[in-house]
């Protein structure tokens, strides 16, 4: 039998403390895995009793029936982790049993329990640490091999848990407490009369250097930690003794590992300055944006060991780079836009300079009903196919600046429920990134088409001067959960450049994130999007530039590009647009979510919108799967309210990423 009980006053080091917290001192339960069926994985149940191993039964039994305890010793045990994979005997499985023991006391002393008695026996047999050779407990369960499972019992009685009685955070170049204006309270947290948990201290001590850090002092440190626990009366005394170090600013940056990506490239991905304030909040930034370099694969920002002699810390950008080339390949299918697949190929270092080159074709079945097939078709038809090819050129960081240029040709062959398009477009513009959450694009664009739906053809030609501005300070690019984005652009297509419609069209979408806890379990997401066409009739633009709503990316539940102005049931795109999203992304477990939404949008016929007409409204509920590269998506969207010329009664949609 091991105990942990004393009469005296105790001094515990960090590392007791360190090794509280490893052993589960925090009581979290574990994450509940998604197996789909059994497929990725078995339990963790022992197997049957055979001739090979010794496989056994393990019981948990503490005092007072505290679950999370249970729990707690639950992870810190190997006894527990190691179930399905049994010891080849007797002796294997007491040393065992005799190395948890150490581990499930300092589990207790993680937890506040200072006082607590532990037993651990094996066949019935009692362990005890001072035993060399516990030979009564290797009899008892030898007698189990081929026969059943060996009984092994951990008891626990935790006793009283032990609380805080004075807490104190030194500063370490007065040797007085920080008053609360340089320290506050709320990031201390710990006060006296709160449990003396192990785990709490070891994470005050690294919210406190945190802290720090955030004020510009990159060598905060923790220089003593002096823990002291008095047994009779059960409490703990804990002082920190915390050096803040020197304030500092940002200094040198110097990049390492680019064999065939351009230094200089990597550079103008960083907006900070010599001088400008330190913070782990800027270094992060920093790695995130250098990351938007599609030829690298991986960033580490390691920072120096001292200040240089102007008071700033030097940077060391360690790069890794991806293979140049990349080709892939996808199918996709929605039960209102129909199928498609889609191949690409793309270098992602074509000149050295982080240059990608990318040629993209996809191809689509699409009919006249939204991409189902007619069931009155007598067989295949190739106009029943619609294809795009798109090639697109972007190189970063223009002679080392925070310029880029970028060049897009298409052509392409469509058809909705509302209208047949063919054109050729093509477009070069600078962008110019202000930092890595805001840029602005300017640039001029050629397209050259025939458009026909219901109201007639139109063959036609534009010349326009696109400007758009982006920016985007959301946390994660597949699944954010703070933050927002903002996408907004004007292109005036005049007369005089050779356009054939003179007109502006202007859009814009804006996206908002909410997190209502720290950890992002529960997140309030909504997307708003506009837009307008002014200078010309509906009927003399081009269909395929009129404004639509409906569609994975729109208004969910209903057919790709349905709503709009109807004219004998077909439906001829609009002059202005309104679309919204609102959704509730709700972690169930660690990897399950589930997503109740609401969609709304539609078409005007006016360059404004129209409240007059009927803003069509949908309503579904998605699945959520998340994985280490973001989350699986199905979502299942039906309309609020069909009209007499909708054909879509359910909508199922697949993709990797959140809606929006």
């Amino acid at each position: 039998m091991a105990q942990s009980v004393w009469s005296g006053t105790r001094k515990l080091s960090s590392l007791a403390i360190l090794a509280g917290l490893l052993s589960a001192a925090v009581s979290i339960p574990p994450a509940i895995a998604f197996d789909f069926f059994g497929l990725f994985g078995g339990s963790d149940e022992p197997p049957p009793p055979n001739a090979e191993t010794l496989p056994y039964n393990l019981d948990f039994s503490v005092v007072g029936g505290d679950k999370d305890l249970v729990q707690i010793l639950k992870d810190a045990s190997t006894l527990q982790s190691l179930r399905s994979d049994p010891p080849p005997d007797a002796e294997a499985l007491v040393r065992r049993a005799e190395a948890d023991l150490p581990r499930l006391n300092d589990a207790l002393w993680g937890a506040g329990y200072y006082n607590a008695r532990i037993t651990v026996s094996v066949a019935g047999a009692p362990l005890s640490l001072r035993a060399t050779r516990p030979e009564a407990a290797i009899r008892s369960a030898m007698a189990y091999r081929s026969r059943a499972l060996v009984p092994v019992q951990v008891t626990v009685d935790p006793g009283p848990q032990f609380v805080l009685r004075n807490v104190a955070v030194l500063d370490a170049r007065t040797g007085r407490p920080f008053p609360p204006g340089e320290l506050p309270p709320r990031i201390v947290r710990i006060h006296s009369g709160d449990p003396a948990r192990a785990a709490d201290i070891v994470a005050t001590q690294a919210r406190i250097v945190d802290f720090f850090r955030a004020q510009s002092r990159p060598f905060a440190k923790v220089t003593g930690q002096n823990p002291v626990v008095y047994h009779p009366a059960q409490v703990m005394d804990v002082s920190l003794t915390v050096d803040p170090g020197p304030r500092a600013g940002i200094g040198e940056v110097a990049v390492r590992g680019a064999e065939n990506v351009d230094p200089a490239v990597v550079r103008s991905f960083i907006y900070t300055e010599p001088g400008d304030p330190y913070s782990p909040a800027a270094i992060a930034s920093m790695r995130k944006s250098i990351l938007n370099i599609e030829a690298l694969s991986s960033v580490r920002v390691r920072e120096g060991q001292a200040l240089d002699a102007y008071g700033n810390l030097p940077l060391f950008v360690d790069i890794t780079e991806r293979p140049p080339r990349v080709v892939g390949a996808s199918v996709q299918y929605s039960t209102t836009d129909g199928p498609a697949v889609r191949a690409y190929w793309a270098h992602r270092n074509l000149f050295g300079g982080a240059e990608r080159l990318r040629l993209e074709g996809s191809l689509f079945y699409l009919t006249e009903n939204g991409g189902r097939p007619d069931n009155d078709d007598d067989g295949f038809d190739w106009s029943d196919l619609g294809g795009r090819f798109k090639a697109s050129f972007l190189k970063p960081g223009l002679w080392g600046t925070r310029n880029d240029f970028l060049a897009e040709a298409l052509a392409e062959r469509d058809r909705t429920e509302g209208y047949t398009s063919r054109l050729v477009n093509g477009t070069a513009g600078i962008r110019h990134r202000f930092s890595e959450t805001f840029s602005i694009q300017g640039g001029i664009e050629y397209e050259k088409g025939q458009a026909s739906d219901i109201l007639g053809e139109v063959d036609y030609t534009l010349v326009g001067l696109p400007l758009s501005v982006s920016y985007d300070s959301t946390d994660n690019t597949l699944d954010p959960t703070r933050g927002m984005r903002l996408i907004a652009s004007v292109t005036p297509y005049p007369g005089f450049l050779g356009s054939s419609v003179p007109m502006t069209i202007a859009k814009g979408t804006a996206s908002a994130y909410w997190s209502l806890d720290e950890e992002s379990r529960y997140v309030l997401a909504g997307r708003l999007g506009l837009g307008t066409i002014i200078g010309a009739n509906l009927e003399d633009i081009p269909a395929n530039r009129r404004f639509y709503a409906g569609g994975g990316g729109s208004v969910r539940g209903f057919a790709y590009r349905s709503l709009s102005p109807i004219v004998l049931g077909d439906p001829i795109g609009g002059r202005s647009l309104l679309e919204g999203s609102l959704e509730a992304r709700i972690k169930v477990t660690d990897t399950i979510g589930i997503v109740p939404f609401v969609d709304a949008g539609t078409a005007f016929a006016s360059s404004y919108p129209d409240f007059d007409d009927t803003i069509r409204v949908s309503a579904g509920l998605g699945l959520r799967y998340y994985t280490g590269i973001g989350p699986i998506r199905l979502d299942v969207a039906m309309p609020i309210r069909r009209e007499k010329w909708d054909d879509s009664s359910l909508a199922i949609y697949v993709g990797i990423g959140q809606a929006f």
